[in-house]
């Protein structure tokens, strides 16, 4: 299948075919034709998939197919929630690439940085508002803001929502907004919660899974590395200057001290990197990835918070310095690299008191994450014996026999 045979507007498709799109990803192909019928869409996919176009294309076509009356100032007619801003700033960019021949206007609404500019643009009015949900509701509050007319509701990545707290929001712009319309919420996992929200929410949705829940990319190379704690610093930047086919890397860790105090020390070391995480600035986050994008740094450190806010197409490796509580949210990290079919590498740290994390993400992914030696941080444990893995093993002990595994970097 083609875009053209999608049944979507000539402006839509000579856009497409600007960015060189020609054949739909499967979320496109599934989700686009019911979305054009006005149908309700719960889609479950993981990051990379095309989501973004999924639901971009119909509210463009809908919006221009049914215009609003003429000579008044454009409502709000299709919302767009998010969790973060820099996926906000990436989906406005999307609208801005598939709608640029067509007369509608885009408003941006997140926090960070100052209000007014935001409200200047709502005052000259706007047709689809991305957003993310507390600079929304402020602005709903303070008067700036009427989503009251809203045609189109789209919630993107309504799991990271409940993740980052965001659910209580959620529900009270859900309480304001028409019950009369059309409703799109997609999620790359389903946690009770947000099954019980789509319950609430959709009106006979139609279902899109391209993707089964948790997947990891299947084209993702996955390592790890058995390292003490306190060698784990020495580790990575041992590999990021002796292996140079790690073009460009994402590091996470799980606080935004970490990931602050793993950057100044990354620096110091010749290594060119900087932090992303919710305590930068809106412009300090933005530079950081715009740097990153543009190949003027080569590793970017970052907290799960940004884990799906970046979208980067060539991104070489993936690092856990610290693995996720959460197995899911190594689903997440990893899905920055491999990206649209293309290979990719994930690297894991794993200290002694982490093998219970790794043993719940590989029950989750359904495979083994290849062992890597480690020469010069020897250890004396490895992963979990079959023992130590099951649930009332709990996390201590550890073997005594260090694991091997082939080398993924050249020497």
């Amino acid at each position: 299948m083609t875009f053209k045979e999608l049944n979507l507007l000539p402006e839509i498709l000579r856009a497409a075919d600007d960015a060189g799109y020609v054949v739909p990803s499967p979320i496109q192909e599934k989700a686009i034709p019911p979305a054009l019928e006005g149908r309700d869409i719960l889609g479950c996919a993981q990051t990379g998939t095309g989501k973004t176009a999924a639901f971009a294309m119909p509210i463009l076509q809908r919006l221009t197919q049914n215009p609003a009356p003429k000579g008044i100032k454009p409502l709000i007619r299709a919302l767009i929630l998010t969790p973060t801003r820099e996926l906000a700033v990436q989906i406005v960019d999307s609208f801005v690439d598939y709608g640029r021949y067509l007369n509608l206007r885009y408003g941006l609404l997140i926090g960070g940085v100052a209000q007014n500019p935001q409200v200047a643009v709502l005052n000259q009015g706007v047709d689809i508002l991305i957003a993310t949900p507390g600079r929304l509701l402020d602005l709903v509050y303070q008067g700036y803001a009427d989503i009251g007319r809203v045609e189109v509701f789209i919630l993107d990545e309504a799991d990271r929502m409940l993740d980052m707290g965001f659910i209580d929001d959620v529900r009270r712009v859900i309480d304001i907004i028409p019950q009369k319309r059309q409703t799109m919420f997609f999620t790359a996992t389903m946690p009770p919660e947000i099954l019980k929200l789509t319950r609430e929410i959709l009106t006979d949705p139609v279902d899109v899974a391209v993707n089964p829940i948790s997947s990891t990319v299947e084209k993702t190379a996955q390592y790890v590395y058995f390292v003490k704690k306190e060698n784990k610093i020495d580790l990575l930047t041992d590999i990021l200057k002796r292996d140079r086919t790690v073009e460009s890397a994402l590091v996470f860790t799980r606080t935004k001290y970490g990931a602050d105090k793993l950057s100044n020390k990354l620096y110091r070391a010749g290594v060119d990197c900087m932090a992303i995480h919710g305590d930068k600035s809106q412009g300090a986050r933005q530079k950081a990835l715009n740097d990153f994008k543009r190949g003027r740094i080569r590793v970017l450190v970052a907290t799960d918070i940004a884990a799906r806010g970046i979208d980067i197409s060539d991104l070489s490796h993936v690092f856990n310095f610290e693995l996720p509580n959460e197995p899911e949210s190594y689903v997440h990290r990893i899905g920055r690299t491999g990206r649209a079919g293309k290979s990719g590498i994930a690297v894991s740290f794993c200290d002694a008191d982490e093998r219970v994390y790794l043993r719940d993400i590989e029950k989750l992914i359904q495979k083994k994450i290849t062992p890597v030696e480690n020469e010069r941080f020897p250890v004396p444990f490895g992963p979990l014996s079959d023992e130590q893995r099951r649930p009332q093993g709990g996390q201590g002990g550890g073997g005594n026999k260090r694991r091997g595994g082939r080398r993924f970097f050249r020497k």
